[in-house]
């Protein structure tokens, strides 16, 4: 009896030191992957009005109450800026947001991170595919995967985008779109019928780059209280 005591201690030892992938990843609402466009279009000052945007957003008090509002009190968020195929570049490692501290970090990060890539065509399906595999090898663990993607123009590189998002919904990840109609005014009919896909996905539209840190403030709040607005709102 003793032996096999002594044994069953043993092996339960060694399953708590190899834990199981499931066991070691931490439980968050959401998952988010906030894809930011850095293609040919973007300016250098567009491109400061989006990361501007951004900053504002997290730094916003609502977007921590949205947040602290779920079961869990927790998301976990990355950030990359996309533009052709192949060219993505992650600027915000995933972090987990669960307070002010941690909130005011992330902000941070995006604040002191400069703009890493500055043409290579405008490849929404190539930052869907990018985002999925983040969330694939994200550490954390939620009944809500979302990748946020926003950008001012139509897929023109790489594989078709309704071929890309169809895989994403079909493991399971919900796309939102946030088109930015300064160069295509009718972009966010674009999103709304090639881009986002899942339960309750929905597109927030900035007129221009003026008014990209309100749709993206607005947007944010209702993908992390989990709101389903309708699939398309102007802002």
């Amino acid at each position: 009896m003793r032996h096999w005591l002594v044994c069953w201690s043993r092996v339960a030892a060694l399953l708590i030191a190899a834990g199981s992938p499931a066991a070691a990843q931490t439980q968050v609402d959401l998952q988010l992957v906030l894809a930011v466009d850095a293609s040919g279009s973007v300016s250098h000052q567009r491109f400061e009005l989006q990361k501007r945007g951004y900053i504002a957003a997290f730094r916003h008090p609502q977007i921590l109450q949205a947040i602290l509002s779920g079961l869990n009190q927790s998301i976990a968020v990355t950030m990359m800026q996309w533009t052709g195929p192949a060219l993505q570049v992650i600027t915000a490692k995933w972090t987990l947001i669960n307070d002010v501290g941690s909130i005011r970090a992330f902000a941070d990060a995006i604040d002191q991170t400069p703009r890493q890539l500055f043409g290579g065509g405008t490849s929404i399906s190539g930052a869907l595919d990018t985002g999925v595999a983040l969330l694939n090898d994200s550490p954390y663990k939620s009944a809500r995967r979302i990748i946020d993607v926003s950008g001012d123009g139509a897929n023109n590189r790489g594989r078709p985008v309704t071929r890309a998002r169809d895989e994403a919904v079909a493991a399971r990840i919900g796309i939102n779109g946030l088109p930015i109609l300064a160069i295509e005014p009718d972009l966010d009919k674009y999103y709304e019928d090639n881009v986002i896909g899942g339960p309750g996905a929905f597109v927030v539209a900035a007129k221009d780059y003026e008014t990209f840190a309100d749709a993206i403030l607005k947007k944010l709040i209702t993908e992390i209280a989990g709101m389903t607005p309708g699939k398309v709102a102007r802002k």
